[in-house]
This record gives structure tokens, C-alpha cells and sequence, in this order.
């Protein structure tokens, strides 16, 4: 069993993402299990890299992660170079593990302008879309109102969006540690993020990578904040309270991709894996 008594503060009757989200960690923990069907870890677990090695991949994932992981976050980019039959795969993955009890954010990054916005967030955000998912990832950078399609929608449905922030890879510092007047271009993001959360259904989560100093102020955000980068990009459990000194412990859900999957193929030491990073987290955080 769990213990994830330092996540106490979020309660679970909340409305909106925020108490669906707050239920899920209390229940499961702060780790969000990465399913990135990337040709080099197909070819570590022996699979094909054809639709047929993704489709293996992904059912070997849902099986060890989804009945444990409190959210789960498919990497849409790995998907898409199968097609039809790829978003075939990943929107199998999506309702199998909403099926299982844990909340999927679908790692799409999308963004753009006007009616094409709102085709996006139709697509992962609507009920009667079969990529519906839970919440998804969203660039800001053609201008956090741009977001807006997204952001009404998710409230409407009690879904979330995470907004990109600051980012792991270190070309995002040209434009998110940039001035924007008194502020970084970075901590506008958060800014607005916590304007749209003062209504208390925590709609906006960020992406914050957790391989290096961020620089914001993260105290007022009022929602998840999506900590990529433990395990294979460097970050550790240990680095967590240091790299976000300041923000609230009980929204931080740290992500593990790469460095839970390289314990597959065999689904049990892949849960294994996911289980005892999630409790290295959990006592990290307190």
C-alpha cells in the first residue's frame, strides 16, 4: 500500500479536473506512467517496429500500469507514424485505461489559432471523439488565449489541459526564459494558468520539466504540475523538493517514461518498476 498521506491537502470532493484528479492521486499516488512506443524500446523489448510491435507494446503497458498508475500519459507523436492503424492502437489505449481507473493525459502538445483549436480539443477533449481523453497536453505559444477552445471545453467536461511552461530540453530557454516586461515569458504562462484555477477546478495544469532550475513561481497555481524528466533524462525522487521548492507537494505529479519501460517486456517487473519508483516519489515528497 500507498502511502500518500502528503497529498491529504487536496482533498477529494473538489470540483472540476481538480477533484478527479485529487481522488486518483490519493488513491494511487504521484507518478504519472509514460507509454512512449518509441522504435528503440520496441527493439529492446523484441517487437517489431510495424503496428503490429505497437500494438504488443502497448497492450503489454496498459496491462502493467493502468490498474496502478493514477494517470497514465501516452506520447501521441509515437503513434501517429502508423496511421490509421496507430491512432487505431492509441485509442485503444486510452479507453482501456480509463477502463482501469487511471486518468490518461494525451501527450499531443497541440496549439493553434481559431476553429483549428477547436477541432483539436474536439478531438481529445470531447466525449464523442474516440481519442477523448482525460486531459492533454498544449503550447501556449501562439498565445495562451489562443487556447481558449480547449480551456472551455476541458471545464465543461471536468477534463484538464496542461499548458507547457518550462520545458526539459534546453532550446526552450530562447523562448520561455525570454522578457516579457517584468516577467519571463515562462511565468506569464503560470500567471494565467493560476488565474483560470481561481475558480477552484484546476482546468490548468503546467508542464514544468524536472532536470533543471525553472525559475517561477509556481505558489499560486492551484493545479497539477506535470514534472517530466525521472529516470532516463536525469532528474531523481531525491531532486524533486529541490527543483520545485515553493510549489505546493501535493500538485506535483513528476512523469516516468523511458526509465519505468526499460524494465519490460515482462509485465510484472514493469510494474515492479512503475511501483517502486512511485513509493521513491512518495517518500521524497512526503
Amino acid at each position: 500500500m500507498t502511502d500518500t498521506s502528503g497529498i491529504g491537502d487536496l482533498g477529494s470532493g473538489g470540483p472540476g479536473f481538480g477533484g478527479r484528479y485529487a481522488r486518483a492521486v490519493a488513491e494511487r499516488g504521484r507518478l504519472c506512467a509514460g507509454i512512449d512506443p518509441h522504435a528503440a524500446l520496441l527493439d529492446e523489448w523484441g517487437l517489431s517496429v510495424d503496428v503490429d510491435g505497437l500494438s504488443a507494446f502497448a497492450d503489454l503497458c496498459v496491462e502493467a500500469l493502468a490498474p496502478v498508475a493514477a494517470v497514465v500519459k501516452p506520447q501521441v507523436a509515437f503513434f501517429e507514424p502508423f496511421g490509421a492503424a496507430g491512432f487505431a492502437v492509441l485509442e485503444r489505449v486510452v479507453a482501456a485505461c480509463r477502463e482501469a481507473g487511471a486518468l490518461v493525459i494525451a501527450d499531443a502538445k497541440r496549439g493553434d489559432i481559431g476553429s483549428t483549436m477547436a477541432a483539436y480539443a474536439q478531438a481529445w477533449l470531447s466525449e464523442s471523439s474516440p481519442l477523448c481523453a482525460d486531459s492533454v497536453t498544449a503550447s501556449p505559444y501562439l498565445g495562451y488565449e489562443a487556447l481558449r477552445p480547449a480551456l472551455d471545453l476541458a471545464r465543461q467536461g471536468e477534463r484538464g489541459v496542461f499548458v507547457l511552461a518550462r520545458t526539459s530540453n534546453p532550446e526552450g530557454a530562447d523562448i520561455q526564459r525570454a522578457r516579457a516586461g517584468e516577467r519571463t515569458v515562462a511565468q506569464s504562462i503560470v500567471d494565467a494558468a493560476a488565474a483560470e484555477n481561481a475558480d477552484g477546478t484546476a482546468t490548468v495544469g503546467l508542464v514544468v520539466g524536472a532536470t533543471r532550475e525553472h525559475g517561477l513561481d509556481l505558489a499560486d497555481l492551484r493545479g497539477p504540475i506535470l514534472a517530466p524528466g525521472l529516470g532516463a533524462q536525469g532528474a531523481t525522487p531525491a531532486d524533486l523538493p529541490v527543483v520545485f521548492d515553493g510549489a505546493d507537494p501535493a500538485w506535483l505529479l513528476p512523469a516516468s517514461s523511458r526509465g519505468v519501460l526499460r524494465a519490460g517486456p515482462d509485465a510484472t517487473a514493469l510494474r515492479d518498476a512503475f511501483v517502486r519508483t512511485r513509493d521513491e516519489v512518495e517518500a521524497a515528497l512526503g
